[in-house]
């Protein structure tokens, strides 16, 4: 099993260029089997979830094809059998996706209960909910969602929470539904409007993406398209918390640096000197980081994917940060890691309280999830020593190739099995 090997403090310098969007990419890829007609997408990032989605959509009969380039094609024109099984289901949470346009299309859908990060519960009953108030007959059983549906109808949905995958579930399934939908409570997610913006080029009618409620009048058909995923918010702050916890002077270009306001936000309130041009971002640091309090919410709040990375920050920094997880209720298990390399934490239910300490000590420690590998990895940055990162395969499934990347800055770190 492969391990990152990360040795002790070298300062980052150099550019690098953000992948595509994962949390945008997996919805837009499965929204290719709402159609008969290929599909190509631009910019997708080579991501261990990426290659789950192909093998699960390949499974079913598609044709799928990626480049080196990052381009896919996807045909579902000669699709076979509309069941997600478990095998594959279960690695990756986003493989619910495929449920929505299966139904749509083919009028049934077989798809495992998911699985994923153990970060909370996360459950699918917002989807299950929706989809029945467009008139599908779904049960549970055996661990699978049955669902049937001669054609969907429209309807208007509230979800009782605010489900970014519920909310690209029930957009996907609408497009394809008799009348129209409205979605209230949406999730205002850039990658929601990502989403929406490929299934608009494949011809459907959509308004309100981006707001709590968005509008889908369902036609009868969609088309292919030639669409490029966004880029990925979520890596480019990763790399920014990186830069602040190690200090150094990088660029990141073809940045979504629209979507990053409140990462940019604390960041820079941390001491970090971010300058924006165009969708480049320069960042620098040469003094310790100041301690930042914040609190995960939904968007265009602080998002709960960069908890972790920022907590790492505030491990080394000036002054002490109460920081409060309010989107998943089991976020917090990389502290424990955390403390192996010497950071001084303490937790109280949802709210984990950082007293920055002046160094960290490389030590051997354990990713539980896939933003959790990532605050470890910039923790090992910021260490003395030799910090040894075991189950990195979390890490794979979000970030394209990071140790390259990193050692492209100059960071000492390798891959090691």
């Amino acid at each position: 099993m492969d391990k990152l090997l990360i040795k002790s403090g070298r300062r980052l310098n150099g550019s690098i260029a953000i992948a595509g969007a994962k949390n945008a990419a997996l919805p837009i890829l499965a929204a290719g089997l709402l159609t008969a007609d290929e599909l190509i997408v631009r910019n997708v990032p080579g991501l261990a979830d990426i290659r789950t989605l192909a093998k699960l959509i390949s499974g079913m009969g598609a044709k799928f094809s990626r480049s080196e380039e990052g381009v896919v094609t996807v045909n579902a024109s000669g699709l076979t059998s509309p069941e997600a099984p478990y095998e594959l289901v279960k690695t990756m949470r986003a493989s619910i996706l495929v449920l929505g346009p299966l139904l749509a299309r083919f009028g049934q859908a077989k798809v495992s209960l998911p699985g994923g990060c153990a970060i909370g519960q996360r459950p699918v009953d917002q989807h299950i909910k929706g989809l029945q108030q467009m008139g599908a007959e779904i049960s549970v059983e055996a661990g699978y969602i049955h669902a049937r549906a001669t054609r969907l109808k429209g309807a208007k949905i509230r979800t009782d929470m605010i489900t970014v995958t519920g909310t690209e579930q029930l957009m996907m399934a609408a497009t394809l539904a008799q009348g129209e939908t409205v979605i209230e409570n949406a999730a205002r997610e850039p990658e929601v409007v990502d989403t929406a913006g490929l299934l608009i080029a494949m011809g459907a009618k959509i308004s309100g993406a981006g707001t709590d409620r968005i509008v889908i009048e369902g036609v009868d058909r969609l088309h292919g398209a030639d669409y490029r995923v966004m880029p990925d918010r979520i890596e480019a702050g990763t790399f920014l918390c990186a830069v602040a916890a190690a200090g150094g002077d990088i660029t990141l270009t073809q940045c979504a640096v629209e979507s990053m306001g409140a990462t940019l936000d604390k960041l820079r309130e941390a001491g970090l000197e971010i300058e924006i041009k165009g969708d480049s971002l320069r960042a620098s640091m040469y003094a310790r980081p100041k301690a930042v309090g914040f609190r995960t919410v939904e968007y265009p709040g602080f998002a709960t994917d960069m908890q972790a990375q920022l907590m790492a920050v505030n491990c080394v920094a000036q002054g002490t940060a109460t920081i409060s997880e309010h989107i998943f209720e089991n976020r917090f298990m990389h502290v424990q890691e955390l403390i192996r390399l010497g950071a001084n934490i303490t937790i109280d239910g949802h709210t984990a309280v950082v007293q920055g300490v002046e160094r960290l000590v490389g030590a051997p420690v354990m990713a539980t999830d896939l933003r959790a590998s990532a605050s470890l990895v910039i923790a090992g940055l910021a260490a003395q020593g030799e910090t040894l990162i075991d189950r990195i395969y979390h890490l794979d499934r979000g970030y394209d190739r990071m140790e390259q990347k990193l050692a492209g800055l100059g960071a000492n770190i390798a891959r090691v099995n």
